[in-house]
């Protein structure tokens, strides 16, 4: 029988898929070096080796003793004495590593969630978004209450940064004001964020894997949706189970003025319409400047030191991440992202190992580089090319980078989020401190591994299959 110009491309996009991810292979095992991770090795364990043992000694703040953004220079050093190059070279990389338009777009918003933390304090805005809170919400269902919300903001805005500068600081006002445990709030908050931030449709995570893998993103929302329904769900049961042991405020009248909480609920509202996260965090430190003004609670200069004052707040999570993104493009550079992908790929034997092998890379990567989004990024093509060599779904390859990714971005100490509400918390809490209560992720993590083994929730890819031929699904509706 004749093929027609039609069969022939189509049934080559199998083979075409499977050829990129083995030329990927290939040049990666020709640049790939284990020893190109000994600089982060050493960041990492002075960073968290530090804190560890000042915290066994009993010494306060163990975690902010020894400076992290330190701990990432040390790593900066080890690495132009360990990889290979010119120094002019490896500079050259740092530098563009530093001014990753990822790293930089993070800093900013640093800074700008610093200062209208900052300016809504310096005006009452956090006591009277507290007392309006206890108003109306029993206590013990307060870490409820954030959990939910910080989830519903995080779906809403796409971006789990954000999420964390509009939240974190009321949340944390609310543990100190009632004497509920600060490290279970910031759990609340870490665990609420991430599920948003994983659910999504528009952010960068739900992006980057859909179009990484060929797929659509309401076919992705759908697989996550039902990963994580169930871990929500119990979350919030352990939270209110949790309740009974929380301090007991009364409900009632707790002064407040709607006013001052005006700035909160501008930056919520027109981060849910999609407004952008600069615009809303400048737009809401202007507005509670304003009020402040109003009530004389400020004057324009005090209204101006209190913003420079939120800036320095913020300047170990800003000098930490902008060192650490040098040092992720120095060592990525020298093979060290490569090397770690490359002793995945040699565990995938069929199916099961190949949805449990792109868990595995996009996991390490974002480890080693503390940005989900560029994780799943630099993971793209290779999974795509080992679901058609082990014909695992596409969608089901898109959730599993997104999941995964979303998973340890939430737990690493060193991330973006969780330097952010520990920040607020002005040294208060160290991030293994809260690490035993984001419930949440862990049980995300268990119910991502448990679909790879029991496929819950690949109920609708069952009914509409992937055909690797086409590259698209056998029915689009």
């Amino acid at each position: 029988m004749v093929k027609t110009q039609k069969e022939v491309p189509e049934k080559a996009n199998v083979k075409m898929e499977i050829e990129i991810g083995e030329k990927i292979s290939r040049e990666g095992r020709a640049f790939c070096s284990g020893k190109a991770l000994i600089p982060f090795a050493v960041f990492i364990v002075l960073y968290l080796g530090s804190g560890i043992f000042l915290q066994l000694q009993g010494v306060p703040s163990a975690f902010y003793q020894f400076p992290a953004p330190l701990a990432a220079v040390a790593g900066i050093i080890a690495a132009f004495f360990i990889l290979p190059g010119h120094f002019e070279e490896k500079f050259e990389t740092f530098v563009k590593g530093c001014g990753d338009s990822n790293i930089i777009i993070m800093c900013l918003i640093f800074l700008l969630a610093g200062g209208f933390a900052s300016v809504c304090k310096a005006m009452g805005g956090i006591d009277a978004a507290v007392n309006l809170g206890l108003t109306y919400i029993p206590t013990a269902y307060l870490g409820v209450g954030i959990f939910i919300i910080s989830s519903f903001i995080a779906t809403a805005t796409g971006t789990s940064v954000g999420s964390a500068a509009a939240v974190g600081p009321i949340a944390i006002a609310v543990a100190e004001r009632t004497g509920m445990s600060l490290p279970l709030i910031m759990g609340c908050v870490i665990g609420g964020i991430m599920l948003g931030d994983n659910l999504s449709i528009i952010s960068d995570t739900t992006i980057a894997s859909t179009r990484t893998q060929g797929c659509a993103m309401k076919d992705k929302f759908r697989l996550n949706f039902w990963l994580t329904l169930v871990p929500a769900l119990i979350t919030v049961f352990l939270l209110i189970m949790h309740s009974g042991a929380m301090p007991t405020v009364a409900i009632g009248n707790h002064d407040f003025s709607l006013l001052r909480v005006l700035p909160y609920i501008v930056v919520l509202v027109t981060a849910i319409w999609g407004m952008n996260v600069f615009l809303v965090l400048v737009m809401g430190t202007v507005l509670a400047g304003c009020i402040g003004l109003y009530y004389g609670e400020l004057t324009v200069l005090s209204w101006t030191q209190a913003m420079y004052t939120g800036f320095k707040g913020m300047c170990d999570i800003f000098f930490l991440s902008l060192l650490s993104g040098g040092l992720a493009a120095m060592v990525s550079k020298a093979g060290g992202i490569t090397w770690l992908l490359l002793q995945v790929q040699r565990g995938i034997r069929g199916k099961k190992t190949a949805e449990l092998g792109i868990s595995a890379l996009v996991s390490l990567s974002d480890i080693a580089l503390a940005n989900n989004t560029v994780a799943i990024i630099i993971n793209g093509e290779i999974a795509k090319s080992i679901c058609y060599r082990f014909h695992v779904d596409p969608r089901r390859s898109a959730a599993l980078l997104s999941t995964f990714s979303t998973i340890f971005q939430g737990l690493i100490p060193y991330g973006a989020q969780m330097l952010m509400v520990t920040g607020f918390a002005g040294g208060k809490v160290s991030p293994l401190a809260v690490l035993p209560y984001t419930w949440f992720i862990y049980l995300l993590a268990l119910s991502a591994l448990v679909s790879i083994f029991i496929p819950f929730s690949d109920g609708f890819i069952r009914k509409n299959p992937w055909d690797f031929t086409l590259r698209k699904p056998v029915n689009r509706g």
